[in-house]
């Protein structure tokens, strides 16, 4: 008898394990990434909706297409690399694009790998090509110096600019309401989030600050209930590039908006202390 209720206990345990292997198997493949990439396909604006100039920009990565939109400004200062943050697409940017364009300054903003006209799906490996693909496009195809470049990430943007500025050097990197990694960011919501539920897409920016060379600088609110304050200050505290932090007000989503000039001059500051640094190496 004993037996017998041994072996269904053990039965009853390798059961639950099945299942619940099967669970975080389910919760890592399907569940968290559509979880960090709240995509949309619809492109409902384009530049036009403001009356800018820009060219459609389509760049194959991995037998897939990355797709973008360039916007030049006439007799523009640099370029901005807008990598966007992890809602919608390139279509809810253009408010951000046209601060950019109040400094001087042209964009080149894309879309992830499933995000707008971009094919394929996204993930920490493809987001980080897209990037990459774009700085090429910008310094093969469209000429410019690297001296000339600025790159800038919101959110899970950041992560992803935060990865390119370790293989790139450029004239500054701007890292806004972005996060150490996103097991970080459900640990502040889940204490006991395991790191496996996140595989392929940790975006640990926290260990790649180190090797960043270009200056930097960091963005975040004390408001942001969504990428926690202390995020943007653990991030400048790992730098070990030359770094300025600025603080601005609101929620994650509208911290930039609600900060309004304080914001705007910031950004100014920081792009025209680096444009002329680097125009004069």
């Amino acid at each position: 008898m004993k037996i017998v209720k041994y072996k269904y206990l053990c039965t009853i345990i390798i059961l639950f394990t099945v299942i619940a292997m099967i669970s975080f198997s389910l919760f890592a493949k399907y569940i968290f990434p559509n979880l960090l990439y709240q995509r949309t396909s619809s492109i409902y604006r384009t530049p036009d909706y403001y009356q800018w100039k820009y060219e459609d920009v389509m760049i194959q990565v991995d037998k897939e297409q990355t797709h973008g939109w360039y916007i030049p400004y006439e007799e523009s200062k640099g370029v901005i690399l807008f990598s966007h943050g992890n809602a919608g697409n390139i279509a809810d940017r253009l408010e951000s694009v046209g601060i950019f364009r109040k400094l001087g300054l042209s964009v080149l903003v894309y879309d992830y790998g499933g995000y707008g006209k971009s094919t394929g799906k996204p993930s920490e490996e493809r987001c980080c090509k897209d990037a990459l693909a774009m700085w090429k496009y910008l310094t093969e195809t469209k000429g410019y110096s690297p001296k000339n470049i600025i790159l800038f990430g919101r959110s899970l943007g950041g992560a992803v600019t935060a990865d390119l500025a370790t293989k790139v050097e450029c004239a500054g990197v701007i890292l806004e309401s972005t996060f150490l990694s996103t097991i970080d960011v459900a640990r502040d919501i889940f204490s006991w989030f395991p790191e496996r539920f996140a595989k392929g897409n940790e975006f640990y920016t926290k260990k790649k600050l180190k090797k960043i060379k270009s200056p930097v600088l960091v963005i975040h609110s004390p408001q942001d209930t969504v990428v926690k304050y202390y995020h943007g200050q653990k991030i400048f505290e790992l730098l070990e590039c030359e770094k300025e932090f600025l603080e601005i007000v609101g929620d994650h989503n509208e911290g930039f908006i609600i900060t309004g000039e304080k914001y705007i001059n910031g950004l100014r500051n920081f792009v025209e202390r680096v444009l002329n640094s680097s125009g004069q190496e």
